[in-house]
């Protein structure tokens, strides 16, 4: 029976690792009577749980998430303490200056909200101007502003609003930060426009997944699903993150008087108000990593409240290392709504990466990517696959090719500034996080300094599907 939570929803599967105890971890291998426990709610087929390698996937996916729970608050500190630090440099006029304020006593602390603060993200790829190179009008505009736009996502307000205005030359519109009581995690987004562009551009980034946000990284290893009837089984973390509600699931409208704010419905009004003052204009969604998961889902819930206004002035959807999000029947219907609405979806992949191999493609995972993967290799030569190869990532097959390929990388960080040029270089921090994917192949590749450069001298080895629009 579903309980007022999941009233929406006959059917479905819900962990709560915070629920889980030593005991419980125990019962999901050797007990098939799961959906009685506190920590996993159940209805409809979720509750078939009877398998063993079914229930082995539950006690990974539990167990990873107790220990994110359990690591959330020393993470969080972490990532302060390692930000700051990286911060102090810029906060004091450079690293002698730096010095001489240590020796003095003048140190000045790094202010989290001021213009020159950047966050982890931001300290490993510095590059916060457009590539010159590609102008309005070329192929390959949109594909990387809005990687442009995913990265600057993770950075504070004053930050992004100064990048887009004095750098960009476009408008900054909004930076939106909407608390998920579900996941206990800040869903932040950023829209801005570009007016110089014919028609206007308008782009909506969703932030993905910060190295030291153990909630960002519990919704992304969490496997909890709703099921949509006529629609498929949809990732339950991510689209809580997006504001789905308890009793009532995608409402079109909500009541007056809910007196909180939700992603989705907050965006869409932002985006129908935008579209009614310049009827010309045109909007781009995109995120990298959870953001692109996001990306991916608010243009499914426009397609599923039928909002053809807004999906008429979609130029498109650009993801950058998603994780899957549904199952293969969320796909189809994808697939044939995004035929009908022609919604261009364009998803990115950087060879090893790991985020696009998860969650687990198998019949017990149930998730499966959909459309076209546009995949680009370590010398950014990019092919349109239906899959990206080695899909599950965890295969002997693939280790050694892995690691010569994280090893090719570090060699490649040290001459691509001599190359490329001095847009490429590659700071201390990056070539440190090189080295660790010598250990753990497809961990650096997530990240978007890889992305940024496959948008600016990626070339695929042979053309994308001719019914597609070219990159």
């Amino acid at each position: 029976m579903a309980g007022d939570e999941e009233a929406f929803c006959e059917n479905y599967l819900l962990l709560k690792p915070e629920e889980a105890s030593f005991f419980d971890f125990l019962r999901i291998l050797f007990s098939s009577n799961l959906e009685s426990k506190e920590f996993c709610n159940t209805g409809g087929q979720g509750g078939v749980i009877t398998d063993f390698r079914h229930r082995s996937i539950v006690f990974v996916s539990v167990l990873l998430q107790k220990i994110l729970f359990l690591f959330t608050k020393p993470l969080a500190a972490v990532g302060n303490l390692v930000e700051l630090l990286l911060n102090y440099p810029s906060a004091n006029g450079g690293f002698f200056r730096l010095l001489i304020n240590l020796v003095t006593g003048k140190l000045v602390r790094p202010d989290r909200t001021s213009v020159k603060f950047t966050s982890f993200v931001g300290s490993i790829d510095k590059r916060i101007e457009l590539d010159k190179s590609i102008t309005r009008g070329s192929t390959k505009y949109s594909a990387s502003l809005a990687i442009m736009a995913s990265k600057l996502s993770y950075e504070n307000q004053s930050f992004i609003q100064n990048v887009v205005t004095n750098y960009w030359k476009m408008q900054f519109l909004d930076f939106y930060n909407f608390w998920n009581d579900h996941l206990k995690i800040n869903t932040i987004a950023i829209m801005i426009q570009d007016k110089t562009a014919e028609p206007n551009l308008i782009v909506v980034a969703f932030r993905g997944t910060e190295p030291f946000d153990a909630g960002a990284w519990r919704a992304d290893v969490d496997i909890s699903w709703y099921e949509f009837d006529g629609i498929g089984k949809i990732h339950g973390g991510f689209m809580k993150a997006l504001g789905l509600q308890s009793s009532t699931g995608w409402p079109k409208e909500l009541p007056a008087a809910t007196g909180k704010t939700f992603a989705y419905y907050e965006i869409r009004q932002k985006l129908k108000t935008l579209i009614k003052e310049n009827w010309d204009a045109k909007f781009v969604v995109t995120g990298h990593s959870l953001g692109g998961a996001l990306a991916i889902l608010f243009v499914t819930i426009l397609i599923f409240h039928e909002e053809d206004t807004l999906l008429n002035h979609l130029e498109g959807v650009y993801t950058f290392g998603q994780p899957r999000v549904g199952n293969e029947q969320f796909g189809e219907w994808m697939k044939g709504k995004m035929s009908k609405y022609r919604v261009n979806y364009f998803r990115y992949v950087y060879t090893n990466d790991m985020v696009p191999r998860l969650p687990y493609d198998d019949k017990y995972f149930l998730y499966k990517h959909f459309g076209p993967c546009l995949y680009f290799n370590s010398c950014y030569k990019g092919q349109a696959l239906e899959e990206e190869p080695n899909k599950n990532y965890f295969s002997l097959f693939y280790l050694l090719p892995k690691i010569l390929i994280a090893v090719y990388e570090l060699i490649r960080s040290f001459i691509i500034p001599w190359t490329r040029g001095r847009d490429y270089r590659e700071g201390w921090l990056m070539k440190i996080l090189r080295i660790t994917g010598l250990t753990v192949p497809g961990l650096t590749e997530h990240l978007t300094m890889d992305y940024v450069n496959l948008t600016r001298l990626g070339k695929f080895i042979y053309p994308p599907n001719k019914n597609r629009k070219q990159i």
